[in-house]
């Protein structure tokens, strides 16, 4: 029952952070693209602000934990069916975070260190030097890695059903 509730907790918090991702990728920055450099850099920083709360943070790494755990659980006689199918989400959401660490956050950080748009004399070359199109990339990246990570996981379900039901 434990490795169920896991795998459960595990799909759920990782088809979550696939919909965060994918509404980045699909309205949040090609919205933020259409707008000026002093309401892009004061958005983006207040939408990056707002993103780090404990629930976010909780889902964010709570998929990870979720997965790998579920992941552990199935390695027995019982769990066989799912194995190939978690390893493949796990691995799929730990290139999620590689990428958030590597990439997303080092950049989220730059623009939030280059200060509050009303003290920012260059907002052009404060929004040239974050490079839109690379963090747009990248985050394309995460949401592509973490539906199919969310799919692995739906898959891992239905094997699970079927080698207890």
């Amino acid at each position: 029952m434990f490795r169920g509730v896991t795998l459960v907790l595990a799909t759920l918090t990782v088809g979550i952070m696939a919909g965060i991702f994918q509404v980045y990728a699909y309205s949040i920055m090609p919205g933020l693209g259409r707008t000026d450099d002093r309401t892009f850099v004061g958005a983006f920083q207040q939408v990056d602000k707002a993103i780090l709360n404990p629930l976010f943070l909780l889902t964010f790494m709570g998929a990870f934990v979720f997965t790998a755990l579920a992941m552990a659980l199935s390695f027995g006689k019982d769990g066989r069916s799912a194995l190939p199918w978690l390893i493949v989400a796990t691995l799929l959401y730990l290139l999620v975070l590689i990428v958030t660490f590597a990439v997303n956050v080092p950049m989220n950080d730059a623009l939030r260190a280059a200060g509050a748009p009303d003290t920012i004399s260059d907002l052009a070359a404060v929004r040239e030097r974050f490079d839109e199109a690379k963090w747009v990339r990248w985050n394309l990246v995460r949401a592509i890695a973490c539906t199919g990570a969310f799919g692995a996981l739906i898959w891992s379900l239905v094997q699970h059903g079927r080698s207890t039901g």
